[in-house]
């Protein structure tokens, strides 16, 4: 019985996809004493791992190698896999659409395997981010196909991923895992599952409240930065700096909690997952007005910040076109090497369109590609600095040397107050 297998964790563990998400949980599984296949579409990524090496920073190799030399994990193309597979969690992309229409064609895909291989007692669990509903709608129609009946003879359920990369101390080991099923012995076997391996595990009554609850979480976020985008864009006309405005609010012990501007949201959750939300509420005739606005807000902050640069370099006498224009940090995030809906690369998009000549540093992103322009990091130097008309800090990465910035006289526009705390008429915020 899977009950029992789990609890005693003999259960063989199948996870689909191994990128940010489904790798490390596979990790976890495999160093709870699971037995755990990885199955990416990726042959690149299969070969990488079968030789002991992590492509994902929150991943140690060290971990991947003693997984591989005990036996316990292994990695393939092979969806056939599945047919020894007690339980699998669903670990694919689910992007948007350039009309930002929902794309869960990965999600279909991986269904449409597992039904291939689906047998009485197996466990099947979505991670990736989607719409409430994506669960029932999409994945239980097409399990039932087959005649077999869930909560009976297989289990069904959503549990959201709540992946931070680069977070020191929130992970995949200990960020509570939310777990909702389609009935309740599939939420009770699903719990079992997450108890055996993970943090503290969160039931909910349905797979549509995971669902949503994921949503929410990411949509909070993004209309908090939207507002302070607003804000930041409003103090700019009023000549007040936002960054003090800020600090200060955030001096109140209760009731505020602090959001802080930047050149765009990036990342695989926040620019993209409220969109799922509005997309559904359209559905059922309700227009989600604060989402929308708040796309559109972020949406407009990397041509605010071409508008600064432009500002820079005019008041040195120069045009954009022609002008040497230095990126520094192109990750979304501080150290990390995470340049998925990076906003960075909107700006370096539209500065190329204007006819800047580009380049960039970041220590962890040693190479990049942009809309067909190939790129290699550079390293941060006095020399490279005396070169460029301009600095744009789009990401604030701890590796840069602060003083060496504000103290090249070159003009910077930091978008992230990287250089807090210190003056220049050479640093122009955001």
């Amino acid at each position: 019985m899977l009950k029992e297998k789990l609890q005693t964790r003999e259960a063989h563990l199948g996870v689909i996809g191994l990128g940010y998400v489904g790798l490390p949980l596979s990790m976890e599984f495999a160093r709870a004493g699971f037995r755990v296949t990885g199955i990416d579409n990726d042959e690149k990524k299969v070969r990488t791992l079968l030789a002991g090496e992590s492509y994902i920073q929150d991943v140690p190799s060290e971990w991947v190698r003693e997984s591989l030399a005990s036996g316990i994990f292994t990695a393939t193309t092979d969806y056939a896999a599945l047919k020894d597979v007690d339980s699998v969690d669903i670990c694919v992309p689910t992007p948007l659409r350039k009309t930002r229409d929902p794309d869960i064609s990965y999600v279909r895909s991986a269904v449409q395997e597992i039904v291939k291989y689906l047998h009485k007692d197996m466990m099947i669990i979505l991670d990736s981010t989607t719409y409430p509903g994506t669960t029932e709608e999409v994945i239980l129609a097409r399990l039932e196909d087959t005649g077999l009946k869930v909560g009976e003879d297989f289990y069904l359920a959503f549990s959201p991923e709540r992946v931070d990369p680069g977070n020191p101390d929130w992970n995949t080991k200990n960020i509570p895992k939310v777990v909702g099923g389609v009935t309740p012995a599939c939420t009770e076997r699903a719990v079992i599952l997450y108890e055996q391996t993970l943090g503290p595990v969160v039931p909910v009554s349905s797979t549509k409240v995971a669902e949503m609850v994921k949503l929410l979480e990411n949509t909070f976020r993004s209309v908090n930065i939207g507002l302070v985008n607003e804000l930041a864009l409003m103090s700019d006309r009023m000549g007040i700096d936002v960054w003090e405005v800020i600090d200060a609010a955030a001096t109140k012990p209760f009731g505020f909690m602090p959001f802080y501007p930047g050149p765009g949201l990036g990342g695989h959750c926040i620019p993209i997952d409220p969109f799922y939300l509005s997309w559904k509420a359209k559905e059922s005739g309700f227009e989600a007005r604060f989402i929308e606005l708040a796309g559109v807000i972020n949406g407009s902050m990397p041509y605010y910040v071409v508008s600064k640069i432009s500002d820079c370099l005019n008041d040195g006498g120069k045009p954009v076109k022609g002008s040497k224009v230095l990126i520094l940090g192109v990750a979304y995030k501080e150290d990390i090497n995470d340049v998925r809906e990076a906003p960075a690369l909107d700006v370096i998009k539209l500065l190329r369109d204007k006819g800047a000549d580009l380049c960039y540093s970041d220590p962890h992103v040693p190479e990049l590609s942009v809309g067909g322009m190939e790129m290699r990091s550079e390293d941060l130097t006095p020399e490279l600095l005396s070169s460029v008309d301009c600095v744009v800090i789009t990401t604030a990465h701890s590796a840069f040397d602060r003083e060496m910035l504000a103290g090249s006289g070159v003009p910077i526009v930091d978008t992230r107050n990287a250089l807090k705390g210190m003056n220049g008429d050479n640093i122009r915020k955001i």
